[in-house]
C-alpha cells in the first residue's frame, strides 16, 4: 500500500510506502536492508506512465522503520496511506512470507525470504499495490521472468534453480532470486487511472490492518 504523489515540476510519479516492520527477528538493520530491497528492484525498472498527455517517471519511495514497541492498536486505528505493517519471524507456517490481501497493508515475512539479495520483499510489494500472480507460468522462450511470477514458474534454464536440470523437475523451476521487476510490472498497476485529488495525490492499495502474531511450530 501507498500513496502515489505527482510532482508537476519534476515530471514524476512518486509511490511513497512506509514498512514498519515487528517480531523478534525485526531490528534496524533489517528494516532499512527490506525497504531498499523494495526500492531498488522498482526504480530499477524505470517505469513510467502517462496522465493527461504527460509523461511520468514513477519512482518509488520506500522507508522502512523498526517497530520495536508497535502495538496491535497502531497497527488497527492505522488511517496513512503509506503505512504498512509486517512481522518477520525465522519460522513463518508454510515456509513461506504471505500478505493478507491483494492490494493490503499488512503481511507476515520468513526472515530467511529477506536475505542475500532476495526478491521476495518486492514481489510481496506488488501484491500489495494490486498485482497478482500471472496466469501462464510456463514463460520458457520468454527471457528474463518478472517480479510477479511465483516459485514453481517454468523458466528458461538460466532462470532455473539449476540450469542443467529440465523444466519442472526438482531444481527446474524459477529461481526467485533471479525475478526483476519489468517496465511492464509497472503499466500493469494501470497508475493513469488513479483518483487524484487537487493536491495530486491518491491511494494505491488498501487497508487491512491485521496485527500477526508470532507462528510457533
Amino acid at each position: 500500500m501507498g500513496e502515489a504523489e505527482l510532482d508537476i515540476q519534476r515530471r514524476q510519479l512518486v509511490i511513497h510506502s512506509a514498512f514498519y516492520f515487528y517480531g523478534d527477528a525485526a531490528s534496524e538493520e533489517i528494516s532499512t536492508q527490506v525497504a531498499t530491497d523494495i526500492a531498488d528492484h522498482w526504480n530499477e525498472a524505470g517505469g513510467k506512465t502517462r496522465i493527461k498527455g504527460t509523461l511520468f517517471d514513477v519512482r518509488f519511495d520506500i522507508r522502512g522503520y523498526w517497530g520495536r514497541e508497535l502495538t496491535p492498536v497502531e497497527v488497527y486505528e492505522n488511517t496513512d496511506p503509506r503505512n504498512n505493517y509486517f512481522r518477520i519471524e525465522e519460522y513463518a507456517e508454510g515456509n513461506i512470507s504471505f500478505v493478507d490481501a491483494i492490494n493490503c497493508n499488512t503481511g507476515y515475512f520468513k526472515l530467511d525470504n529477506l536475505l542475500h539479495n532476495s526478491t521476495t520483499a518486492a514481489h510481496e510489494f506488488g501484491h500489495t499495490i494490486g498485482l497478482v500472480h500471472p496466469p501462464n507460468l510456463d514463460i520458457r522462450g520468454m527471457g528474463v521472468p518478472g517480479i510477479m511470477y511465483p516459485r514453481g514458474t517454468l523458466v528458461d534454464p538460466p532462470f532455473q534453480y539449476d540450469p542443467a536440470v529440465p523444466a519442472g523437475e526438482k531444481g527446474g523451476t524459477l529461481n526467485p532470486f533471479l525475478r526483476k521487476v519489468l517496465p511492464q510490472d509497472v503499466d500493469l498497476l494501470k497508475l493513469h487511472k488513479l483518483p487524484f485529488n487537487r493536491q495530486g495525490t491518491a491511494m494505491i492499495g488498501d487497508f487491512t490492518s491485521v496485527w500477526h502474531d508470532k507462528h510457533l511450530p
